[in-house]
């Protein structure tokens, strides 16, 4: 198992989905899910609509990303770090997947 390429707080690294993820977390959210083969409108709207789903999905797709990139994590690390900086974890996911659609210039 290895570690994220990206450091949780590299958020700057690409300071377009940095800006998007604050504003809309939810396109973000859709994003990463997609990349790892789940429904970005639905993540994308429990993200943005249902108060539970919204700490109970990224949690899981977390899990996913870390799954298909070989991460070391568990579960109840994956919450404590939404709970702490869930937009960092956001864009740290959406960069570890190489997701295209917003460039870096």
């Amino acid at each position: 198992m290895g570690d994220w390429n990206h450091s949780l707080f590299s958020c700057f690294d690409n300071i377009k989905v940095c800006v998007i993820t604050y504003f809309l977390p939810c396109y973000t959210a859709g994003k990463v899910a997609e990349s790892v083969g789940e429904s970005c409108i639905m993540h994308g709207c429990l993200w943005w609509f249902v108060p539970i789903a919204n700490w109970y999905c990224p949690v899981v797709i977390r899990g996913k990303v870390r799954e298909a990139k070989g991460i070391d994590g568990s579960c109840p690390m994956d919450l404590v770090i939404y709970c702490i900086c869930g937009s960092c974890a956001l864009c740290q996911e959406y960069n570890e997947m190489g997701i295209e659609g917003i460039s870096r210039n």
